[in-house]
């Protein structure tokens, strides 16, 4: 699907509107979500939580079933204006059967997750051709620095084309590229590979971060998307933090040495992921990787007006 054919740009937040909290994923602590919805409601939202949110199941936020009813009715409901995912962990991929992607189309909104969301925002732009984006969930705002929270509310509720520049970066491959930008937690991409809801990479920018991963781990991963051919086409590659995966440097030279032979730019050190800053990105939009210059630059905003 190309982006003028499929994609579905969510309309762009202000101050009064809705935004409502599901959780795909893991259970989580009822103190930090809570502090994460008060800075959500200092932005001007107000914060929708679904009756039974808190459910827990072991590892899971309640049942596959009650988890993606939320996603599923809160797509549905037009007094909802947008929805945040409460916590990453484990899940999201045993929902994907349950959603109903055709009412998600019908009904684009603003949807927010990183880290176990990663699947979401993959399947949701390749089924329903929805613009997602990468950002902090509501436990992680609970104590995220005033550059991550901003960046958030800059990237669902400004009309500006986004530019993100990476001064500490690290250019791995020289070049510059454009083209759709998506991806996401390596493992949790990883995991999507062999499946009917496996992305589609051609022609992207794939922006890729991990947490805790070991380095000989990482490498695996690139490996095996590398043997299932899901790197033949790229545009471009961005890395954001790879938090407790050995050195950055070993990082950087485990892609250095897996890319050796691709010609597209790779650029590394952007503010994205599981550190301590984790800057929003809006994924599919087009938008121009210059590894050189150091910054990926969007072609257009990432919200669309009222």
């Amino acid at each position: 699907m190309t982006e003028k054919e499929a994609l579905r740009v969510p309309a762009r937040l202000r101050p009064g509107d809705t935004i409502g909290i599901v959780a795909p994923a893991g259970p989580f602590d009822r103190d930090t979500l809570a502090r994460g919805t008060r800075l959500l409601e200092d932005y001007g939202l107000t914060v929708f939580t679904p009756p039974g949110l808190l459910d827990a199941n072991l590892y899971l936020a309640g049942s596959d079933q009650h988890r993606a009813h939320f996603i599923n009715q809160l797509f549905a409901d037009k007094n909802i204006d947008a929805i945040i995912c409460a916590r990453g962990g484990y899940g999201s991929i045993r929902i994907l059967p349950l959603l109903d992607y055709q009412t998600i189309a019908d009904n684009p909104k603003v949807f927010i997750g990183f880290s176990d969301i990663t699947v979401l925002l993959a399947v949701l732009a390749d089924r329903s051709g929805l613009a997602t984006f990468h950002g902090p969930v509501v436990t992680s705002l609970a104590d995220a620095p005033a550059a991550t929270r901003d960046s958030l509310m800059q990237a669902v509720s400004s009309d500006a084309k986004l530019e993100i520049q990476v001064a500490r970066g690290k250019t791995i491959k020289p070049g510059s590229a454009s083209g759709i930008v998506c991806g996401g937690n390596l493992t949790t991409l990883c995991h999507l590979i062999g499946t009917p809801y496996a992305p589609n990479f051609t022609d992207k920018i794939l922006f890729l971060e991990d947490r805790a991963e070991a380095p000989y781990r990482i490498d695996r991963m690139l490996v095996h998307m590398q043997l299932a051919g899901c790197f033949e086409n790229l545009a471009g590659i961005a890395l954001g933090s790879f938090e407790n995966c050995g050195t950055i440097d070993e990082i950087y030279n485990i892609v250095a040495a897996t890319f050796q032979d691709r010609s597209f730019p790779i650029l590394a050190g952007l503010e994205v992921g599981h550190g301590k800053n984790n800057h929003t990105l809006p994924f599919g939009i087009e938008a121009t990787l210059n590894a050189d210059g150091r910054y990926l630059a969007y072609h257009r905003a990432a919200t669309t007006g009222h």
